[in-house]
């Protein structure tokens, strides 16, 4: 994504980023992770114990190696949906830009669960599109991995789920 000329239809496509994985867990076990901001604030493993603390009404996560970040949560429909704005840095105030992070929670036929996320708002980020493509670049890969991290975590700590006749 260097120096590479995008049409707006191709930008808006790059604006968000969409992934999925299936996970052999209970729905409120899932959710129990996924509703604790910034729990994919890591080095590839989900931390069972996170640094995390409140400054008003922003979630503030610092891992030792990757530092500190802030999070709004946005809305919470338990055990199904929980949305949160990833606050940029430095932070500001209320206009500090920041992208919004959705995950659903999907019972699946015959047991588990689907996790679905979607990041989204990488435009407001930066002007420059170079720039807050550079920043969507690293989310790219990082979901990959933060979903594979959630699968495991959630399938290590959960009973089995039970299979429907």
């Amino acid at each position: 994504m260097n120096d590479t000329t995008y049409t707006d239809a191709e930008l808006a496509e790059l604006d968000r980023i969409a992934r999925q994985i299936d996970i052999d867990a209970p729905a409120e076990r899932v959710w129990e992770l996924i509703v604790r901001p910034g729990w994919y604030v890591n080095d590839g493993a989900v931390e069972a114990d996170p640094d995390l603390r409140y400054e008003g009404d922003v979630a503030v996560v610092h891992h030792p190696t990757l530092g500190e970040f802030r999070f709004r949560t946005v809305e919470l429909d338990k055990p199904r949906y929980a949305a949160f704005r990833w606050i940029g840095t430095p932070f500001r105030d209320e206009s500090t830009p920041s992208t919004l992070v959705e995950f659903w929670i999907d019972e699946r036929d015959g047991g588990g669960v689907t996790l679905r996320v979607v990041e989204s708002g990488f435009s407001g980020l930066a002007d420059d599109p170079a720039a807050w493509l550079k920043e969507r670049e690293g989310n790219d890969k990082g979901w990959l991995a933060e979903l594979e991290a959630a699968k495991v975590f959630v399938e290590k700590s959960a009973p089995a789920p039970t299979t429907r006749p």
